[in-house]
């Protein structure tokens, strides 16, 4: 019987044709796994309002505490996630980990809900519409026209991009990059335990890798999070230094687990209640914003985490990305109708991916263990951050070989490949980095005299971004609410 199973999804997956096998998926499902679960508790976290704010953000829900909000949310990020996962495994075949995306929650709770005081129930409708539009899009080969679009220099850049994002995104929740007088500095690494735990596991992790041992950042990161709770419990550190940040906390306590808030029906719906007397204008640009950094976002990660993977082609594009974009489209709006934030394709798809995960059974395992976490909600973190985002750094210093498809001795592909680099990882966005790069590319072709090379969607694409940092940064949604 288990040979049956075993040979049933071979097949369905394709593991001979991708050069993968069954163990090596569920090892890179794993991984993926450890190093986006955190967002079942900072999902709900940011979406739920905090009373250290001087105005009110996030979701608020008439009879119910912010603590039985915070375990719907995580109830619905987990069943949104999971959803959008099955998609992307049965359908796209591919081996990404979707959730609902940070900056996008960030963006709704704090810009959208907070500060242009829009009701949370608006801007659900507004996520639900943008799913929508993403489907109409997908469905049609618009995203997979626009995302051929992208120049050259700014697909083999993307993957770089990502890396640098990922580096320090893990450098920093392992106290190892910090705040300071320079934006970034080092931390007090020698007298921190969590950045001694954390350097001791990415150089465990790293010279395992460099051995050739499958499993190598999943051994890492368990390690790690077991030698947390050595020096825990032998009274070393404090009770909540290196472990049981997120499971110490309030509502997501342990003594609170039996009663956790599984009733998501005050949430599920609500984006209905959000159409009706809603500023035509102000909704329109709130849409808008949604979908440029959500359409941007997937297609970085998907043309970054595929370059890592080897899954594009001499051009830079991947096959079929309208299977995995569509994934993500029915993701959003179904996530939206639950009552999340856009849903998107994780970054951190990346640890998986260089782990050997090629196909949907990847996807597949990542969904079933955000379903087994619904067991108990707040066991999906019980790997510490800083242990789980050691294959954050891992990762990225693989993904920075991807430089070398550059073609550095011509300028205009340099300029915007390279800046494409840089304001990734500055700006936290990987849509950031892809506008820079489109921005800059068609500019200085057409200043070397190559104008003739530039597509004329390139223009368009270019101008669509400058028209994005305008509605973003110039104060227009404020005016228009």
């Amino acid at each position: 019987m288990k040979y049956m199973v075993r040979e049933a999804l071979a097949d369905y997956f394709g593991f001979e044709e991708h050069n993968t096998d069954l163990r090596t998926e569920i090892i890179a499902g794993i991984t993926t796994f450890l190093t986006m679960s955190y967002i079942v508790v900072l999902n709900p976290a940011i979406l739920t309002p905090s009373e250290d704010t001087p105005f009110v953000d996030g979701i608020v829900i008439e009879g119910y505490s912010n603590g039985e909000v915070f375990q719907m949310l995580a109830v619905v990020t987990i069943i949104s996630s999971v959803i959008a996962m099955l998609i992307m495994a049965f359908y796209a075949n591919r081996p990404f980990g979707l959730a609902p995306g940070l900056g996008l929650n960030a963006f709704f709770a704090i810009t959208v809900v907070g500060i242009l005081g829009v009701p949370w129930q608006t801007a659900l409708a507004a996520v639900v519409t943008e799913g929508v539009i993403f489907i109409i899009l997908t469905a049609v080969g618009a995203r997979e026209y626009v995302i051929g679009l992208f120049p050259e220099p700014v697909k083999f850049a993307v993957g770089t991009g990502i890396g640098l994002f990922l580096a320090i995104i893990g450098l920093q929740e392992m106290n190892i990059v910090v705040d300071g007088a320079t934006l970034v500095t080092l931390g007090s690494v020698a007298e921190d335990p969590v950045a001694i735990l954390s350097l001791l596991g990415l150089f465990l992790t790293l010279g395992l890798y460099a051995n050739g041992i499958r499993g190598s950042i999943i051994i890492g990161i368990i390690l790690t999070t077991l030698a947390g709770a050595a020096v825990t419990f032998a009274g070393l550190v404090e009770p909540g230094t290196v472990i049981g940040e997120f499971v110490q906390e309030g509502s997501i306590a342990p003594e609170n687990f039996t009663s956790a808030q599984y009733d998501i029906t005050p949430l599920a719906g609500a984006f209905i209640e959000g159409f009706q007397n809603v500023d035509a204008f102000a909704f329109a640009l709130i849409v808008f914003t949604f979908f440029f950094v959500d359409f941007f976002d997937t297609a970085g990660t998907l043309v970054g985490v595929g370059q890592a993977g080897d899954m594009l082609d001499d051009d830079g594009d991947m096959e079929d990305i309208d299977k995995p974009l569509m994934a993500d489209a029915v993701g959003t709006t179904i996530g939206g109708m639950l009552g999340t934030s856009t849903i998107t394709t994780f970054v951190e798809s990346a640890s998986g991916v260089e782990e050997g995960g090629r196909t949907g059974m990847t996807a597949l395992v990542i969904a079933a263990l955000f379903l087994a976490s619904l067991a108990v909600v707040p066991l999906a973190t019980a790997i510490p951050l800083y242990a789980s985002h050691i294959a954050l750094v891992v990762v990225a210093v693989l993904m920075l070989r991807n430089v070398t498809e550059i073609q550095w001795d011509n300028f205009a592909h340099a300029a915007s490949g390279g800046l494409t680099i840089i304001v990734m990882p500055m700006t936290y966005s990987i849509a950031y980095g892809i506008a820079a790069g489109i921005i800059t590319y068609p500019l200085l072709k057409t200043a070397q005299g190559e104008w003739k090379d530039v597509h004329i969607g390139q223009w368009v694409l270019a101008a669509a971004f400058v028209v994005y940092f305008v509605v973003r940064t110039g104060g227009v949604l404020e005016g228009a609410v």
